[in-house]
Order: structure tokens, then C-alpha cells, then sequence
């Protein structure tokens, strides 16, 4: 399928194009996509209820923690220390000891965390709203983007079951970005294929305060308009696509105020998470001892040799991509494994599969042709999802 002749932005047949980036009047085929969502959730509060009680910190304790705390693992007490107290409290920072550097977190989650929390008391409460709220804008775009690409009536609920299914999917229910970057992403993906520029820029400006990736679709969101715009009328709205520069640009700036560092994010994560700059071959091979030389604990070998297999499926759904012409999602895949591949070592691959929509409706697409695609799935991922969900919420496993 070629990019450069797109298919006509119907939402389902019989039903009239539409410009608006993300109509919020629900149809059937939407309910039927927020009631999957609404029970992984159900499911997936259940597993953490489960953990809570299983694997509390103390294995003698007669009282389980709290129902909260199984969410309140890892970078989330990142996104909780900047919401409540900011990036340099008391002065603090990269010069102090002990330093947790935390300016690698950019600060679209925490400032939406500060507001929410100014209704909602508890932190960890606001957290969980903010990503139940934003896991279902995700899954609803997702959802009509899968039924603008494919002919299927089926296509939006299937792509979103892969979706909710997939192994790393608790982390969409945690207090972590992945949710709220879609629900400000994927919508500013469906505006540009339907033309809409001004709100896909609003939109992925947004997505940029988030995390990095937006920097990522913003590549993508620009091929697009150059593989689609048509005439003179078309190309007026080219300086909309300038607009996301806007945040990264002014989180630099207020990083350089504060520190004196115009790259300050960057060069945080290469002292807390080992982000410099290696060669491709030299980030696998580091993984790969580190999955299978048995020099890590049997748990982080684990989490490595993830890595390593969801790096695999990277390169493979990049592939397909560039061979069917889908060139804007390609270079946004190809940048995220690029800026993923090129450290010390791989880190948080699997939880990156999330923010690749083309590989969700990929598979959907394969399942439509070969229904034994869709059961063969649910049967491995369903157990994969599980085992991640209780390692992540017993705090044995970052992700």
C-alpha cells in the first residue's frame, strides 16, 4: 500500500468523511471497543489486588499494603518527586550527591499529574485516573485508525484487542507516560490522515512534553504532509508542523536557566540510565551478554533477553513497513529503534511495542486474513501479559 495515495477517510462504510480530528460521539463500534477496555482493566486490577496480598515487602506481615501501592513502582516515584516538589527543590541538582536525575523525565506527565492531583488528594490516585482516562482516548483512536486503513468492519476491535493484550499492556493502567502519550499521539495521527494539520501539530507538541517519541511521530506527521499535500492551498498549512518545537524548545530553556545545560535532559539519562552513544552492534552484543553470559541475577537476565526478543519484532515491523511503502510510520519506527539501539545496552524495548500502532494494526490485519493468527496470539501473549503485570507490581521488574 503506498502512502502517497491514502485510502478515503471513512469510518466505516456508508458513513461520511470527516475532518474533525477526534469526533467524541461514541458509535457502536466504539462502545464495543471501550467495554474490551474497560474489562482488561477490571483484569488487570485484579492481578494487582492479587499481588498485594501474595508478595507483600515482608513475607511474615498479617496486613497487606495498600491498595495503591502495587502501581507505585519504579519511575513512577520519578513522575511523583517532580509533580510534588519539582525538578531543583532547595536548590538542589546535578551538582548535589546522590542526585536521582530526574531532569531526564520530561515534564508533560508530572505537570498533568499536579493538576489532576489538585482534585484528586491522592497521588497515586490521580496517577491511576489520569492513565485510565488516557488509555481510553489511546484505544478509541486506535481503533479508528485501524478501521481507516483496513476494509474490515472488525479491524478497530480487533487491532485494540491485540493492543489491550500484548505483554507489556499493565503498563497503560500505571502511573507511567505510555497512556497519556498515546491519547495526545494517536489522535494527532488520525488528524493527518484526514488533513487536519492545525490539530495534529496542537496535538503532537503536546505529545512531545510527554516523552521523546513525539519528537519521533513529528518526523512521521511531517512525511506524511509531504507525501499528501496537493497544490498551493494544501501546502499553507506547512507552518503548522513547526508548532511542536515549541515544547522541547522551552523544557531546554528551562533546563539551561536552572543548570546552565542546554542538553541537560540528555545528558541526565546517560548518567542514571547509561544513555550515551554506542554503535548499534555494540548495544546488542552488551544485551546479549548481559541476557545469556550469566554475569546478572536469573530476574534481570530475563528482562534482557525481552529486550532483546522485542528489538527483534522492531526490526521486523520496520521491514514490513518500508516494503509496503508505509513510509511515515516507517521512519517514525526506525527512529524509535534507533534512539533505543544505540545505548550501553537496551532499555525499556518492550514497553516502547505499546507506542507502535502500526504493529498492533499490522497484526490485526494478518488475523482478518488467517483467523488461527488471533488465537494463537491471545493463547501466548494472555500468559506473557500476566507474568510481566505480576513482576512489574511485586516491584521485581522496571520494564
Amino acid at each position: 500500500m503506498s502512502v502517497s495515495a491514502p485510502p478515503r477517510p471513512v469510518e466505516t462504510p456508508g458513513r461520511p468523511a470527516t475532518r474533525r480530528a477526534f469526533p467524541w460521539r461514541p458509535g457502536r463500534a466504539d462502545r464495543e471497543v471501550l467495554w474490551l477496555y474497560l474489562l482488561t482493566r477490571v483484569g488487570l486490577w485484579a492481578t494487582a489486588e492479587s499481588v498485594r496480598w501474595l508478595f507483600p515487602a515482608d513475607g511474615e506481615t498479617r496486613r497487606p499494603p495498600s491498595l495503591l501501592s502495587p502501581w507505585q513502582q519504579w519511575d513512577w516515584w520519578h513522575y511523583l518527586h517532580i509533580a510534588r516538589d519539582g525538578y531543583f527543590p532547595g536548590r538542589a541538582g546535578p551538582w548535589t550527591a546522590g542526585w536521582d536525575n530526574r531532569e531526564a523525565f520530561l515534564p508533560g506527565f508530572p505537570l498533568t499529574l499536579r493538576a489532576v492531583h489538585a482534585v484528586v488528594p491522592h497521588w497515586a490516585a490521580a496517577g491511576a485516573l489520569i492513565s485510565f482516562v488516557a488509555g481510553g482516548v489511546a484505544v478509541l483512536a486506535l481503533a479508528r485508525i485501524a478501521r481507516l486503513q483496513l476494509p474490515d468492519l472488525d479491524a478497530g476491535r480487533r487491532t485494540v484487542l491485540f493492543f489491550l493484550c500484548s505483554p507489556c499492556a499493565v503498563f497503560l493502567t500505571a502511573g507511567y507516560t505510555e497512556a497519556l502519550f498515546l491519547a495526545l499521539a494517536l489522535p494527532a495521527w488520525l488528524a493527518a490522515l484526514r488533513r487536519n494539520w492545525p490539530a495534529a501539530a496542537a496535538l503532537a507538541c503536546l505529545a512531545c512534553s510527554v516523552r521523546v517519541t513525539g519528537l519521533f511521530l513529528v518526523g512521521a506527521l511531517v512525511l506524511q504532509f509531504a507525501l499528501t499535500a496537493r497544490g498551493r492551498r494544501a501546502w499553507r498549512a506547512a507552518p503548522w508542523l513547526c508548532l511542536p518545537a515549541l515544547a522541547p524548545a522551552l523544557f531546554s530553556w528551562y533546563l539551561h536557566a536552572r543548570t546552565g545545560d542546554w542538553m541537560a535532559w540528555k545528558h541526565a539519562q546517560e548518567r542514571g540510565w547509561y544513555r550515551e552513544f554506542h554503535s548499534p552492534w555494540e548495544a546488542w552484543a552488551n544485551t546479549w551478554d548481559a541476557a545469556f553470559h550469566h554475569v546478572h541475577p536469573t530476574g534481570y537476565a530475563l528482562m534482557w533477553q525481552a529486550e532483546l526478543l522485542a528489538m527483534l519484532v522492531g526490526v521486523v515491523l520496520l521491514i514490513l513497513l518500508v516494503r509496503r511503502r508505509r513510509w511515515p510510520e516507517a521512519l517514525y519506527t526506525g527512529l524509535t529503534l534507533w534512539a533505543l539501539g544505540t545505548s550501553y545496552w537496551y532499555t525499556s524495548v518492550p514497553r516502547s511495542t505499546l507506542l507502535w500502532w502500526p504493529l498492533w494494526i499490522g497484526l490485526a490485519s494478518w488475523s482478518l486474513r488467517r483467523p488461527r493468527v488471533q488465537s494463537a496470539y491471545l493463547c501466548v501473549a494472555a500468559p506473557l501479559a500476566t507474568t510481566v503485570a505480576v513482576t512489574f507490581l511485586s516491584g521485581r521488574w522496571a520494564g
